[in-house]
C-alpha cells in the first residue's frame, strides 16, 4: 500500500450553524477553564487517555464520569460539537460552571498533540466514528493511516488499548487493510456489537437508525 503521508492540515468544517449567544459565551469563558494544554490536571491521574474527534462529547463525558481516577484529553475542532458538550456540562445559565476535574478539551488537530505526548504516555486511545473521507484521493486524511499507527504506538504504553469504531463501509475495509499490514498492535477483538464498557455516541445511534452496521475494533499495543 503506497500512500502519501498524512498532512498537518485541518480538513472539514470547523463551524456549522451560527452559534447562539450562550454558546459563544461558553466558548469564550467556560472552555478556557479546562482547555488543554493551558489547564493541566490538578491531580495525578492513574492513567492518561486521549479521544480523537469527540463529536458531540457524549462518549468523552461518559468516560470521564465512569473513570474519575483517569485523566482524559478529548480533542475536537468542530465548534458546534464542542458547544454541545459545554452546554451539557454547564446547563444552568445562572450558575458559574465548574469544569470537570478529570476532563480536558483540546480544540485543534489531534495529530500534532499525539506526536507531542511522551513515549508510552497513554493508557487508552479512542477513535469513535471518524470522518471516513471516502474518496480514494483523500485517504491521506484518515486518522487510521500506516504512519499515524506508528505515532499511536509510540504514545501508547505496551499493553495499552486503542478503540476504533466506524459505520462507514469504506472506512471499515480500509481499517481492516491497514491493520492487516502492521505488527505494532494485536487485534484483541473485532465485533459488530458494541462491547461492554464502550459508551454510546449519537453518531452510532444515527448510523444504526439509518441501517448502517458499525464495526468495533479493540487493539492492544504490542
Amino acid at each position: 500500500m503506497t500512500l502519501k503521508p498524512p498532512p498537518d492540515r485541518l480538513y472539514g468544517r470547523v463551524r456549522g450553524h451560527k452559534l447562539r449567544p450562550r454558546q459563544e459565551w461558553l466558548l469564550a469563558e467556560f472552555l478556557p477553564t479546562f482547555s488543554w494544554p493551558a489547564q493541566k490536571f490538578e491531580f495525578t491521574p492513574r492513567e492518561l487517555w486521549l479521544e480523537v474527534g469527540f463529536g458531540g462529547g457524549e462518549h468523552a463525558e461518559a468516560l470521564a464520569v465512569q473513570n474519575p481516577e483517569i485523566g482524559l484529553i478529548a480533542a475536537e475542532v468542530f465548534e458546534n460539537g464542542i458547544c454541545s458538550l459545554l452546554s451539557r456540562l454547564a446547563p444552568d445559565e445562572t450558575a458559574t460552571p465548574v469544569p470537570p476535574r478529570n476532563l480536558r478539551l483540546f480544540t485543534d488537530d489531534a495529530r500534532p498533540l499525539l506526536r507531542e505526548l511522551d513515549e508510552a504516555a497513554l493508557g487508552k486511545l479512542f477513535l469513535m466514528f471518524p470522518d471516513p473521507w471516502p474518496k480514494s484521493r483523500h485517504a491521506k486524511r484518515r486518522f487510521v493511516h500506516p504512519e499515524l499507527l506508528a505515532e499511536a504506538a509510540r504514545a501508547l504504553r505496551p499493553g495499552g488499548e486503542w478503540r476504533i469504531a466506524s459505520d462507514d463501509p469504506t472506512y471499515q475495509q480500509w481499517t481492516d487493510e491497514v491493520l492487516a499490514g502492521q505488527k505494532l498492535f494485536a487485534i484483541t477483538s473485532r465485533t459488530l456489537t458494541r462491547p461492554e464498557g464502550w459508551p454510546p455516541t449519537r453518531y452510532e445511534a444515527k448510523a444504526i437508525a439509518a441501517g448502517r452496521q458499525p464495526i468495533y475494533w479493540s487493539l492492544t499495543r504490542r
